[in-house]
């Protein structure tokens, strides 16, 4: 068994959850959006980012806007709609009932 395979099927799972959750925070250039992953040591790709972005404006949930950049072509911030806040309430309903499951199994059992 490779332990590699398993952490990046497990990264894998989380990763919607955690690009609406950084964009849930305010407009989001794509190249914050790694680097934001990169420090929470969830490195993140371009060639899966984008294609997960246009995955989520395409299901109405993320929207963008055009901004000219002084150092080179516009920018694409993407952003929230409300049907997106809604599915990430959603998420983020069930991402506390899985943490809190796996806590519950991973935690030794207490005598009381």
């Amino acid at each position: 068994m490779n332990i590699d395979n398993t952490q990046s099927q497990m990264r894998k799972g989380v990763l919607e959850f955690c690009i609406l959750s950084i964009i849930k925070q305010g407009e989001a250039y794509p190249s914050d959006i790694i680097e934001k992953m990169k420090e929470a040591k969830l490195d993140i790709l371009e060639g899966t980012l984008y294609p997960l972005l246009t995955r989520l404006k395409n299901a109405e949930l993320l929207t963008y806007r055009w901004v000219e950049s002084s150092s080179g072509p516009p920018r694409k911030y993407f952003s929230m709609t409300e049907k997106g806040e809604l599915f990430y309430r959603d998420l983020e309903n069930t991402w506390n009932e899985l943490a809190n499951a796996v806590q519950q199994l991973t935690q030794p059992n207490t005598i009381q």
